[in-house]
């Protein structure tokens, strides 16, 4: 039995693990996780039986958003996804995308938030290839952890931002 943060390398034998369940794959940086996050993930876990969140490390967050990111460090945003009770499994990965992880777990489902066209989500391509499905869910909350950031800024330039 494996804890709910796994390592890249335990991917296979968690596959193995879960070979009759259908596995439901999703990732991102979940930076500061808000209402458009947890949302997100609940209606994923609800299109299948196990929920594994691929979250990205310190260094591909930085290759993304710049090297002012990520504003909480990797191990802290793994356990935070990890303490929602709808999320089976998180795993750490370094690379800009989790293609690598999605070949090796190979997810029944994908998915990614309905701000993505499933067009150009690198991992649909081999989900695709493989006959899994890739879906996009809509939480009906427009939020970004940009514009919390950038809220959070403008909040402490004016006068009566700090307390």
């Amino acid at each position: 039995m494996f804890n709910k943060i796994i390592k890249k390398e335990q991917l296979m034998a968690l596959k193995d693990e879960l070979n009759a369940k259908s596995v439901v794959m999703t990732n991102g940086c979940f930076d500061i996780l808000h209402l458009g996050h947890v949302r997100y993930l609940k209606q994923a876990k609800g299109l299948g039986d196990i929920l594994l969140v691929a979250v990205n490390s310190d260094r591909s967050v930085r290759g993304i958003k710049g090297s002012k990111r990520p504003v909480q460090p990797d191990y802290a945003r793994a356990e935070i996804i990890a303490s929602l009770e709808f999320v089976d499994y998180v795993v750490l990965f370094d690379e800009p995308t989790a293609e690598e992880i999605t070949c090796q777990l190979q997810p029944d489902i994908y998915v990614k938030g309905g701000d993505y066209c499933k067009t150009v989500i690198p991992e649909g391509t081999i989900v695709k290839s493989y006959g899994g499905e890739v879906v996009t869910v809509s939480t009906s909350v427009s939020c970004s952890t940009t514009d919390i950031i950038r809220k959070i800024i403008k909040t402490l330039q004016e006068p009566s931002g700090v307390d």
